[in-house]
């Protein structure tokens, strides 16, 4: 009989038809096998991790899997490696250890790590298992959820990727402790998206709650994270592959997506793209008279107290980021999409966006 005392545990279900995995939130998890290992099938098992992550937790993960067949696998870490190459890599770790279709991976990482290990076990045997375990705030709350993975090209973001769900998502949030403080604030940004579009009294609670969030109080965390992780699991059951709705949590991704591939991949972290993402889309609908200008400004003080940017870098081009938005894979027929607002807690997807109007905002001083 297991005598070891855990810390309580936070379940959220996904829900897709036939189809569930949960969402399992609390302190220690990665050294609670008891929790998560029943996601875990098959003999075959392959840990991917990168370099700045593995030498914390991979040891700690591994002590779960007694009597398990696995490999780890440890890239180099960062946005720059979230590429073709780096996931035939995985390809063939996977190839050298003889994988069969019930083999699983476990993406133990932040969004890169995730959104690569996913995209190769979408691909392997044309789809395998696999298990998230994010150990940064921003994979927590959005990458680690909801199934999209993919890599980056050259001339954008993510264009090449698949909708592949995990069998479960374990966050530990231990892991939190460790996460630099740059790393740690451009997670806010995701969370602060949540409320923005669509749960107002959620926006207001961040707003009192900045301070303890910043001092990684547990309790706080552990409430921002939940509530993230339910807004999106309920948007993920009612649109899975993004056919309507599911768009809304692209909140201010447009933007940041062209931000950062222009600026050069990792020069500005995803969740600092998004912050500035998002304080444009919020100034665009309040110049197409979508929105007051008082809400925008509320989006812009909180972020910058959560310490994230709010102004495009100088230095990059107007027509540049209009036509990097352009890849953008929410646009239809060739004409800008966006995700707007009517305030805070209110997003919602306008088609055929006035480019001129685009270009006002992304040249504003």
């Amino acid at each position: 009989m297991n005598t070891t005392p855990t810390n309580p545990v936070t379940e959220i279900v996904v829900e897709l038809g036939a189809r569930r995995y949960r969402i399992l939130i609390g302190a220690g998890l990665l050294g609670q096998p008891q929790h998560w290992l029943d996601a875990i099938g098959g003999r075959h098992l392959l840990v991917v991790s990168d370099e700045n992550v593995a030498p914390l937790y991979a040891k700690k993960l591994s002590t779960g899997f007694a009597g398990r067949e696995f490999s780890q696998l440890i890239l180099p870490p960062g946005e720059t490696h979230k590429t073709l190459d780096s996931a035939a890599t995985i390809f063939d770790a996977l190839a050298e250890m003889s994988a069969s279709r019930d083999a699983t991976i476990i993406a133990l990482g932040g969004g890169v790590i995730g959104d690569l290990a996913g995209f190769a076990a979408a691909c392997w045997m044309r789809g395998i298992a696999f298990v998230q375990m994010p150990t940064t705030l921003l994979a927590m709350v959005d990458s680690s959820v909801g199934g999209k993975t993919g890599v980056n090209l050259a001339q954008g973001k993510n264009l090449v990727g698949a909708f592949h769900q995990p069998r479960a998502v374990v966050m530990d949030t231990d892991t939190l402790a460790t996460l630099p403080p740059r790393e740690l604030v451009a997670g806010f940004a995701e969370v602060v998206k949540y409320g923005a579009l669509g749960d107002a009294d959620f926006f207001a609670w961040l707003e009192d709650n900045t301070q303890a969030l910043l001092a990684r109080e547990a309790s706080a965390l552990t409430h921002a994270i939940a509530t993230s992780c339910r807004h999106k699991a309920a948007i993920v059951a009612r649109d899975e592959t993004e056919q309507g709705e599911r768009a809304l949590l692209n909140f201010g991704h447009t933007f940041a997506h062209a931000l950062e591939t222009a600026s050069g991949y990792g020069t500005l972290l995803h969740g600092e793209a998004v912050a500035i993402g998002m304080v444009l889309a919020a100034q665009l609908s309040t110049q197409l008279g979508r929105a007051s200008v008082a809400d925008a400004e509320r989006l812009a003080a909180v972020l910058a107290r959560f310490g994230l940017p709010t102004a495009i870098p100088a230095g990059l081009d107007a027509d540049v980021l209009i036509a990097l938005m352009q890849l953008d894979k929410k646009n239809l027929s060739g004409r800008l999409r966006l995700i707007l607002w009517r305030g805070i807690g209110q997003a919602e997807i306008v088609p055929d966006v006035d480019e001129a109007a685009i270009r006002d905002v992304l040249t504003t001083d």
